[in-house]
């Protein structure tokens, strides 16, 4: 039977590594799946984020970025941070008007939610013990710090992103 601390620390591994299994996957296939980058550029232009093919990259590289840093859980409170914000933009951006429910029409935001909960709740565990934060000694910034960079650093990030280049078109009116 695992004791406590080896039963958080593989939980919190089993943690990372899912949610970098969704980010890595998620990132890899907006830059080389479907449509590729340009695809990717085209959609999130679609979506009011202009130009669309510098948020295709930011997102996409976001993703992987944070998805190896979960994996390996090397600077884990900033690669909370990473999904968080990405979470947040595409929560705003694509799915907020769409109900609850990811199979309804639109896509709703059941899937970005749990995301960005799990991004934050990732900030304020910290990696576990089983992480490369904690075998080289870096950034033990768990509980209130990891939430102030998980939720603080991500959602801060979100709001400049969108209102620096969220520029949506209006019902009835043209894209440029």
């Amino acid at each position: 039977m695992l004791g406590a601390v080896p039963a958080v620390d593989l939980a919190l591994l089993i943690l990372r590594l899912t949610v970098a299994a969704v980010f890595l996957a998620h990132g890899l296939n907006h830059i080389f799946g479907g449509g590729k980058i340009a695809g990717t550029g085209r959609w999130f232009e679609s979506l009011g984020m202009r130009p669309g093919w510098v948020h295709a990259w930011t997102a996409s590289l976001t993703e992987v970025g944070s998805g190896a840093l979960l994996a390996a859980g090397l600077l884990t409170p900033l690669a909370g941070a990473g999904v968080v914000g990405v979470m947040l933009v595409a929560w705003v951006t694509n799915h907020r008007g769409n109900g609850f429910f990811i199979f309804r029409p639109g896509e709703g935001w059941e899937y970005v939610m749990t995301l960005t909960s799990l991004g934050v709740v990732i900030g304020i565990l910290g990696p576990g013990r089983w992480s490369l934060d904690d075998l080289l000694g870096l950034l033990h910034w768990d509980g209130w710090r990891g939430l102030a960079v998980a939720l603080g650093a991500g959602g801060l990030g979100a709001a400049l992103l969108l209102a620096a280049a969220w520029r949506p078109t209006r019902p009835g009116a043209s894209l440029p």
